[in-house]
C-alpha cells in the first residue's frame, strides 16, 4: 500500500466514524456525558462505535455545527469521493 491509499484509507476511517457518530448521537452524547473524563470518553465512545482511537479523537473533536444537514452532506460526499479512491473499497 503507497503512501496516499494509506491517508486516504485513514481519512475514510475517521469519516465513517463520524458518520456512525451522527447517526448515534444520542448515544455517543450520553456516553461523554456519564463518563469522569477525556480518556474514559474516548475509549466508550470507541467501543460503541468499533472504532480506534483516532476516529474515538476524532468523534470527540467533533464540533456541534457539524451536525447540520449540509455539513453532514459533505461528509457523506467525501466518504464517497474516498471511496471511489480505492479499489477494493467500492
Amino acid at each position: 500500500m503507497d503512501e496516499d491509499e494509506r491517508q486516504t484509507r485513514q481519512e475514510l476511517m475517521i469519516l465513517d466514524a463520524l458518520m456512525q457518530a451522527m447517526d448515534r448521537r444520542d448515544e455517543v452524547f450520553q456516553i461523554i456525558e456519564d463518563s469522569e473524563d477525556v480518556d474514559e470518553a474516548r475509549r466508550r465512545v470507541g467501543q460503541l462505535l468499533g472504532v480506534g482511537e483516532l476516529p474515538s479523537r476524532a468523534v470527540l473533536d467533533l464540533q456541534a455545527r457539524r451536525l447540520t444537514r449540509d455539513q453532514r452532506q459533505a461528509l457523506a460526499s467525501r466518504v464517497e469521493e474516498l471511496r471511489s479512491k480505492l479499489p477494493d473499497a467500492r
